[in-house]
Order: structure tokens, then sequence, then C-alpha cells
């Protein structure tokens, strides 16, 4: 059987490799770009945090949320890890439950799917863009940029999504399935920098520090998060501002990004902790009042913005004046005024409408024989490698239900 795959990226080559598993099945990797799994070299700053061993459907997003369920349940992440293990590639586990390459680079993942590919024969024909992809007479025709034809018996598309043009993201795979009768959903950046208004942000840049974050509309809270955040001069970035970008990129306007900073420590313990130091060191001025507990940027930064002068000594500090500065580190926030965009987002959010295609098998329901799989549909998942897993999990099912291999995981 002749099987295409459009998109050479973290899916696609699953779906390859899974599909030439049966050596009756001749598997092409079309690839726009000059090299296969370019996009996979900037995953995890670099070093592919290529799945995590709590994925579920928890941390999934999109129309139908339960969508990915039967890919994630009979191709999750142990499997990921057990297959990956068959191809050469060996692995470590942090605590977080998030997996790298033991090597701590990313290239190792892009080299081993490409090498075992070669190694199965698969035929990768790199810089060749499709233009077009149509059903005549039960063949599946591709289109080259200059007319050129090729025809294969089943069609996976895995072009990926929108985000992160610079490293491959493009919208051809929604319109090569627009093309068939697919539906596409509204696109968003998602796992992507915030901006807010930057007043209280720019004095802090570079500043890293856990929070615990809520996104909210006149006090209505919309989206939690927690984890780590950097201030920035347009806002704030970080693994726990990347879990709030996908409701705050829908969200419409009028909201706010609102921090908890000392997170582990409740209003009392804190109001506490500041009452003793100015106890203990009545004469120490109002700049090391959170010495020991904040970094000197942002303790700075949140008694300017209460409006506790830097050079005020502690003892003149009123309890009123210590609530202040914990109702300022309790709730510190910070209107939002937008996202960094497509360019710079690791995941688009929205993509074809799922509603059109089985999720038993990734098989379109309108055209029998076409395939789809990762970014390019309306799943979308939390920072932390969950959208990899969804990328090995659904081009694998796309690859051996094409293949004629589904007993595989069965």
């Amino acid at each position: 059987m002749d099987i295409a795959v459009i998109g050479g990226g973290a899916s696609g080559l699953a779906a390859a490799l899974s599909a030439r598993e049966s050596l009756d099945n001749h598997v092409t990797v079309f690839e726009r770009q000059n090299r296969v799994g370019r996009k996979l070299l900037v995953t995890g700053n670099g070093r592919c945090n290529l799945t995590n061993r709590s994925a579920s459907l928890d941390h999934y997003h999109g129309g139908d949320r339960a969508f990915p369920g039967p890919a994630l349940d009979r191709f999750g992440p142990e499997d990921t890890l057990r297959w990956f293990l068959s191809l050469g590639l060996v692995t470590r586990t942090e605590p977080s439950g998030r997996v790298y390459p033991i090597s701590d680079t990313a290239a190792s993942v892009a080299d081993t799917l490409r090498l075992a590919l070669d190694a199965r024969g698969g035929e990768m024909r790199c810089a060749e863009p499709v233009a077009k992809a149509e059903k005549r007479g039960g063949k599946f025709i591709l289109i080259g940029p200059l007319g050129q034809t090729y025809a294969f018996d089943r069609l996976i598309v895995a072009c990926g999504g929108v985000a992160g043009a610079r490293v491959g993201g493009v919208r051809s795979g929604y319109d090569l399935l627009a093309g068939f009768g697919h539906g596409i959903t509204a696109l968003a950046p998602s796992l992507v920098q915030l901006k807010t208004d930057n007043t209280w942000t720019r004095p802090m840049k570079g500043v890293r520090t856990q929070a615990g974050l809520t996104l909210e509309r006149d006090r209505t809270v919309l989206a939690r998060a927690a984890g780590e955040v950097q201030f920035t001069d347009y806002g704030v970035t970080g693994p726990g501002v990347y879990d709030l970008s996908r409701a705050a990129s829908t969200a419409g306007e009028g909201c706010s990004v609102c921090l908890r900073l000392l997170p582990e420590l409740d209003r009392v313990y804190i109001i506490d902790y500041m009452k003793a130091k100015r106890d203990d060191f009545p004469d120490y001025k109002a700049e090391s009042l959170l010495a020991g507990a904040l970094h000197n940027a942002i303790a700075r930064t949140v008694l300017r913005r209460v409006q506790i002068p830097q050079e005020a000594r502690l003892w003149a500090l009123s309890d009123g004046a210590l609530e202040l500065v914990a109702d300022g580190l309790c709730r510190y926030e910070l209107p939002l005024t937008g996202t960094l965009g497509f360019d710079d987002a690791q995941v688009t959010a929205g993509g074809v409408d799922t509603a059109g295609f089985d999720p038993e098998t990734m098989e379109s329901r309108l055209v029998p024989g076409l395939y789809a799989c990762g970014e390019v549909l309306d799943v979308d998942g939390d920072c932390g490698g969950y959208n990899l897993q969804w990328a090995w999990s659904s081009g694998r099912l796309a690859g051996l239900a094409a293949g004629g291999l589904l007993e595989a995981l069965a």
C-alpha cells in the first residue's frame, strides 16, 4: 500500500514509522523544510520535553475534550517511552513527571526518529511542499507547487499548526483538509507569553519567581494556574503563564492576570512575618521588610505599588501598612492587553474540527483513507510535554490505522 504523510514533524514521523512497521507499506513523507523534525529542535528550550507521565484528558483542550482519549489510552506515556527505547532513545524523568532525552538535547529525539525511518526504508522528500491534495478514483493525488503530481492509496495530514512560524508553523494543513470538506475552528495562540500593563512588570524585568495565577474579569476567576513566572518589559512569561495563556488568548477584553506571590504562605502568616520583622529590627529600612522572603526587585516594586517609601523605618509602619503589603503580595494584579501572537506561541489552540474524524483511528468521516494527526487537529495540551504526547499518540494511531496494522495497539 502506498501511504503519503504530509508533514515531517513529531506526529508525521510517528505516523510514518508506524505505517512502515509492515514492509508491505511504502511510506513517503513530504516536508516543506530542508529537513524533518526541525520544530522538535526548539521544544523544551532545546531539550525536548517529549512527554509527561501524568498525561491524561485533564491536560487537553479543544471543541471535544474527550476526543484525545482513545489515542492516549492506546498509546500513552509508558507506551511512548518503550517505543522510543526500541528506536534507541534513552530518556530520564524529572520529579515533575516531565520526560527528556538523557542527552538533554532535542536533536537526539529528531535524529532518532529520522534515522529509524531511514533504516526502515521510509522515503523522506524534504523541501517539497504539497500545494493541493484531492481524491480521484480511489487514489489521493498530491500536487506540488510546480504542478508535479503523486498518487497514493492513503493520505495522512500531519502539517502541524500555525504557531511558531519561524521554525515551521504553517496553515497549509488546514487548507488541505478544508479542501476535503473539513471545518476549521477559530485559531488562537497557546503556550505563549502574555502582554500586560507593564508599569509593574518592567522594574522586575528578568526576575523569576514561583506564583499562583488566576485569569479574572471583574473579580470572577476564569482560569487558574501555578508555576514559575518571569517578569518582562512587555508583561509576563514562564511555565505558569503558559498554562494560563490559552484561556487568556480566547477570553476577550477586560481581563487581568492576578499573581499570588509567596504562594506557599497565607495572608495571616505574611502579616505575622512582617510584624515580627518590624518588632525585631525596628531601625531597618522598609526596603528590607521582605528580605529573606522575596527577590529584592519584587519586594521593592510591591512596596512602591502600595506607596510605602523605601527609606521609611520599620518602626514607623502601621499594622494597616503591613496589611496593604500583604494584600499586594496576595493579589498582584496586571491588566491583560494581549499575547505575543502565533510567531512566539508554542502551540495552536483550535484547528481542524475533530467531529469530522474517528477518534479510534484518526480517519476522516468524510473521506475514506484520509487521516489527520497532531496539532493540525483541534486538540492542544498544557505546558509540560502534553502536546508532544498527543503528537506521538495520534500519529502512531493514524499510521497504524492507515497501514492496516491496528492490531499492534490491541
